[in-house]
């Protein structure tokens, strides 16, 4: 570990994959992936709950989907241009949330990860550098 980062759990003097490796295990990944599904479990279950009942409602509530609310727009073209809002706003809601929650975290990572390996003061032949 260094004072840089704390919390380090990889080699790096270790080979690309040894890193890769070490990285599922790693704290902050798994607070990462732990973010991540904190938003995308509730906006996808959400957004599946609202889609089904658009279709439900298409189905067994003919009557009330066919209501004209004004002019020729009824109460299944409301609900069918309201689904491609929520899907707008779901994308926004995930970016915003990922520019600040996810993705800094990633980019560190990534680095670190793609950093290349530590090497010691010693040039190829074997004297100092």
């Amino acid at each position: 570990m260094s004072a840089e980062h704390p919390h380090q759990t990889l080699d790096p003097a270790g080979d690309a994959e040894d890193r890769m490796v070490a990285m599922h295990s790693d704290p902050r990944f798994l607070d990462l992936k732990r973010r991540l599904t904190k938003f995308v479990f509730p906006a996808s279950i959400a957004f599946l709950a609202w889609y089904l009942l658009y279709v439900v409602m298409s189905v067994y509530a003919r009557g009330v989907m066919s209501t004209v609310l004004f002019g020729d727009v009824n109460v299944a073209l409301l609900f069918g241009v309201l689904q491609f809002v929520t899907t707008f706003g779901i994308a926004i809601l995930y970016s915003r949330y990922a520019d600040r929650r996810l993705d800094p975290v990633a980019d560190a990572l990534r680095a670190e990860l793609t950093a290349p390996p530590a090497r010691d003061n010693h040039d190829l032949w074997g004297g100092r550098a």
